[in-house]
Parts: C-alpha cells; structure tokens; sequence
C-alpha cells in the first residue's frame, strides 16, 4: 500500500473512532471505554516545560489558541488556532507504524463570515508534533513556535501561523500573566462520575499582528487565550456534548466556564482567574449558564447568546456572538467563535458548543 493510500485509510479509522476536544459525544467516543490509555489521577502534579508537549499514552489531547481581534479598520474578528492529537493506541513507533494522528484546525471569523480549514498528520514521520525545548506545535505548515525560545515555561511569547484557501494570519502573543491550573492544581473533573482531563490555560495574551482575507491584509491588535488539555475517557458515557466558554472582562480578570450536557440538568465547572492570575475554582452552585436566544446554524437549532451570572462575583452578563454562523464546517463540525458580553462588566471572548 503506498504512503497516500495508508494516509487515507488511517483517516478513515480515526475519523470513525478517534477523539478531540472539538468532536461531540458520539463521534469522537470521548465517554467510551480507555482500557490500556493512561487515566489522569487527582493529586498529579504538572511539569513544566514538559507538559507542554504530547502526552501519547493518553488518548486524546489538544493545544487551542482562541484570540478576539480588531483590526485598523475598527472591525472586529475572530482567529482560531488548534492541534489535536488523536491515539488510535498508547505510544509512539517509527514511521507509519506510529498510533498517533494529528488533526489541525484553523478559522477567521468575520461579522458576516466564517473562514475554516482543516489538515490531517501523521505521527512518526514528521508532519505534524510537538517539541517543548524550545517550544514549537506544527502540523504542514500551519505552527505555534516561542520566539527565541522566550518564556517557554509559561509560553508567554508565541508566534503563531496558520492559512486557508481564502484566509491567512500571523500572530504574535506576548502573556503579561502566569499560567493558569484549572480545576484543581491541573485536574478537571467533567462528570458527576469522576471523569476528568489534565487542563491549563494561558489566558493572559496580548495580541499583534495581521489577518488576510481573499488577499486583503489587514493589522490587528487584541487578546488571545490558549487552552491546554489531555486525558483518555474525559466524558461520562450519557452526556452529549458541551458549552465551553473563555471571557477576558475589561477589568483584566478572566472567566472559563462550561456545561457538560446529558440527559438531566449537566455538570457545569468554572474557574475565576483575577488579573493578577490568582484562581478561584467555582461549582455548579456558583455559577448560572442559561441560554436567552436560539439561532439556525446548519440547520441546527442552537443557543447562541447566553446569559452567565457568578453570584459571588456580583457577575451577571449576557454574551452576544460576532456571528451567529460561526460554524466550523470540519470532519466532525462544530460551533466555535468570538463573543462580546456586556452587563454588570464588559468584554470580550470566546465560545465553542459541541453535539448540537
């Protein structure tokens, strides 16, 4: 069989089976059963620099940059940066023998458009990967790489790329805070089940540089959020998919908040990282996700503005999307872009749903 036809039938397997943070419960089997994957344990500790990198004993794992952008024209956009690793078994091998796929996915959001592209790599034999000293996530040409090396223990100076048939950006994150553990010290538990995922964030970039859409290239400026996570069985078997956000309020503090749907009221996590990058883990008796207007998205019905209240936070907003279609038509497709919220603060920041 030659390289292309391996390529393409190895897709087809992962396609079928293998899991993302982006794919909903019943695609990706993400609640299915991680016999012979590592399972993360509470009371692990993160490493650093090395937990930047892939993690192949594990099933599933992401590296998400989110940013919220306005360019010199005033206008605002939205520019989306992701690497999933997929196992389709624990481990890594020489060439096509390695179980590791690689799934890259890149967009631009506009008032009035969402640009989306889409790459598959290989494990093994140097399309796509992760290297942490210095730090640098690829998959073609599409890759996230610290400038000289800077900051690669908090990732705090990025370079970032990535290109469409009509879009194109280069971006440069520059983090004026630390690295974020979510939920606790790292481990994130997503289930009443116990469930969970190893889970850090850098929520704390500031943005620079330029988009290009249909060849028109335009300077923007704004704040980016990246979202690190792995685990094996991260979903408990009945619930069907999420509501995951991340908020940069004009106060310089920051909110990640989600709803794991199932077949009841869901599970609901959030964590409030103030400016200065002290965290404050809240439950689902902390927090309110409750959906205020539907849209048609594909053909779905979907909740895309919501009003979010933290009690003890005296939070209460509504979040409003750039663009209601802001469809990321992938292999396994998906709502992801950029919210404005106003209310008792305003801001700006990002939004994915999954299993509509």
């Amino acid at each position: 069989m030659n390289v292309r036809m391996q390529a393409v039938v190895l897709m087809a397997v992962v396609m079928s089976c293998a899991s993302a943070h982006a794919f909903a419960q019943g695609f990706a089997g993400l609640g299915s059963d991680a016999q012979g994957f590592a399972i993360p344990k509470h009371g692990g500790t993160l490493s650093f620099p090395a937990d930047h990198g892939s993690h192949p004993d594990y099933r599933i794992e992401w590296w998400y940059v989110t940013a919220n952008l306005t360019g010199e024209d005033k206008k605002q956009y939205g520019a989306q940066w992701t690497l999933f690793r997929s196992a389709l078994a624990p481990g890594n091998k020489e060439g096509f023998a390695d179980p590791q796929v690689w799934i890259g996915h890149a967009a631009i959001t506009t008032q009035t458009q969402q640009y989306v592209a889409e790459r598959f790599g290989r494990g093994g034999v140097g399309q796509a990967g992760v290297e942490t000293m210095p730090f640098r996530a690829w998959i073609d040409d599409w890759q996230t790489t610290a400038a000289d090396g800077a900051g690669s223990l908090a990732l705090g100076n990025l370079s970032l790329s990535a290109n469409g048939p009509d879009f194109r950006y280069e971006l440069h994150l520059k983090a004026d805070g630390p690295l974020v553990l979510q939920g606790d010290n790292g481990f994130s538990v997503k289930s009443a089940d116990g469930q969970a995922s190893y889970y850090y964030s850098q929520p704390f970039y500031e943005v620079s540089g330029a988009i290009s859409i249909s060849g028109a290239p335009v300077d923007v400026t704004g704040k980016a959020w990246l979202d690190r996570e792995w685990s094996s069985q991260p979903l408990a078997s009945n619930q069907t998919g999420w509501d995951w956000f991340s908020l940069h309020m004009e106060s310089g503090d920051k909110l990640m908040a989600f709803r794991l749907r199932d077949n009841m009221d869901g599970f609901i996590s959030a964590n409030w990282i103030s400016a200065d990058g002290q965290t404050t883990p809240l439950s689902q008796d902390d927090v309110q996700l409750e959906p205020t207007r539907e849209a048609t998205v594909n053909g779905h019905q979907m909740p895309v503005e919501w009003r979010i209240r933290v009690p003890g936070k005296s939070l209460d907003i509504t979040t409003k999307p750039l663009n209601d279609q802001s469809w990321m038509a992938t292999s396994t497709p998906y709502w992801e872009g950029p919210v404005n919220f106003t209310g008792t603060t305003s801001g700006v920041g990002y939004l994915e749903m999954t299993g509509y």
